[in-house]
């Protein structure tokens, strides 16, 4: 049983747990920083705690001050939403215990999982295609720079505690390896305080596909189709869509099978997803395990009517999915844009600030994930996340119409703030984006 959750977040993620949770009856603890004390999670939930000043390291990372504070409110769970600790094995250990439901997946499997080699030794047991490269973390320069010559370049190499877009790097040529290797180990360490790292052969025309998949305690595991996410730039996504367009439902059902296949061998119970890369012949390569719940969930929860953090929470407190695989409909096409203070002119460069306007889009059909509002001052502390849109229509046409009114209708300013929501409007008009022929190299080649 869960009766009060900590919401070990912010921003809009944090305020969509609180919701949730509220429509389930469960109280709910918004732990927060100094410089989220006025946010929108903290006025809707039951009880706020603050857990330390506005850096995320004191903060929303501070692992004995969320403990401290979820036992100080008396809540039994703790749900870490996406970012921060959410795939932070060693918080999901504490939790477990000092007695706390982690709403996610165990830390033995998180941790197992979280180590990028490791998931890919235990996908390739379980049968999963994945691109030539290193099963184990590599040892040496010299040994990494071998294995690229033997696979073929151009090669990736990858932090194995990588996440998010952050710890890779592409290699074209060997002259290049040393100093990519060097520097992705350095930031690695910096970053994730785990400097190993693997190589695998890099894919330029590809297209992000991934599985999202749910498993509880009690032998059930689906998957709930597949996203899009391929429109994206230095491996961070901004546009989202399910289903994926113009992919043979034949290699959709594939990729749920395998998935669910590496699901059951990794034993993973709550909300994951299985990151595939899919190339132009249709042939699919698994890439890793996000062990949480993802920025673009909203997407597969628009087509299928299946709320995710709902499941979260039931699988958490025990009880088996109330569904099995033949019970996934999916209907119509969600498309998801993601609404950045950010300043595409100036390479996607923040803009903090006060906003001194805020217009949000409505109508049938039309979903808005969000923390702001008039007035709303935007911190340099976090992410640049304002907002995602999220739209639904019966097929993809008409969804792209009614995202590109819903980019037209929001009007976000304030003084030095500037958003992607112009930029995402002129993305979804692209002639390739249109057609559904766009890849993960796209926005590269527009903006550099």
């Amino acid at each position: 049983m869960i009766s009060k959750v900590l919401i070990a977040n912010r921003g809009e993620i944090a305020l969509r747990i609180a919701r949730t949770c509220q429509e389930l009856g469960l109280a709910t603890v918004a732990a927060h920083s100094s410089a989220d004390r006025d946010s929108a999670v903290v006025r809707f939930a039951d009880e706020t705690v603050q857990v330390g000043p506005g850096p995320a390291k004191s903060s929303y990372l501070n692992i004995p001050a969320i403990i401290e504070a979820a036992r100080a409110r008396g809540a039994d769970a703790i749900h870490p939403g996406y970012g921060f600790l959410s795939e932070n094995a060693d918080f999901a250990e504490v939790c477990e215990a000092e007695g706390f439901t982690f709403i996610g997946p165990s830390a033995e499997v998180m941790g197992r999982l979280g180590d990028k080699s490791s998931a890919r030794a235990i996908m390739l047991d379980a049968g999963l295609p994945l691109l030539p490269g290193s099963r184990v973390a590599l040892s040496s320069a010299q040994e990494a720079k071998e294995l690229a010559a033997e696979i073929g370049y151009p090669v990736i190499i990858k932090a194995v505690a990588g996440g998010g877009g952050r710890g890779m790097a592409v290699v074209r040529e060997p002259g290049e390896f040393d100093r990519a290797f060097a520097t992705t180990k350095a930031n690695a360490q910096a970053v994730f305080r785990d400097g190993r790292l693997y190589v695998e052969r890099y894919l330029d025309s590809a297209r992000h596909v991934e599985i999202q998949v749910l498993g509880d305690g009690h032998g059930g595991v689906v998957h709930l189709g597949a996203r899009d996410c391929s429109l994206q730039r230095r491996h961070q996504k901004l546009v989202e869509e399910s289903p994926a367009p113009r992919l043979d439902p034949r290699i959709v059902a594939e990729m749920g099978e395998a998935a669910v296949r590496g699901a059951r061998a990794a034993d993973y119970t709550g909300a994951g997803t299985f990151e595939f890369l899919v190339d132009g012949t249709g042939r699919f390569f698994f890439m890793e395990v996000n062990c949480r719940l993802q920025v673009e969930h909203p997407v597969t929860e628009m087509v299928t009517g299946i709320d995710l953090v709902r499941e979260q929470l039931r699988v958490a407190a025990g009880e088996p999915l109330g569904f099995t695989q033949d019970d996934v409909e999916h209907r119509g096409v969600a498309i998801e844009c993601r609404v950045n203070a950010e300043d595409p002119a100036r390479d996607f460069a923040p803009t903090p600030g006060t906003l001194t306007r805020c217009v949000l889009p409505g109508g049938p059909f039309v979903r808005v994930d969000t923390h702001i509002e008039h007035g709303y001052k935007i911190p340099a502390l976090y992410d640049s996340l304002l907002a995602k849109l999220i739209v639904w229509a019966p097929d993809r046409e008409a969804a792209l119409a009614k995202m590109r009114r819903a980019l037209a209708e929001t009007e976000i300013r304030g003084a030095g703030v500037t958003t992607t929501a112009e930029f995402l409007a002129g993305l979804l008009d692209h002639p390739r984006v249109r057609a559904s022929e766009h890849d993960t190299a796209l926005i590269g080649s527009l903006v550099g």
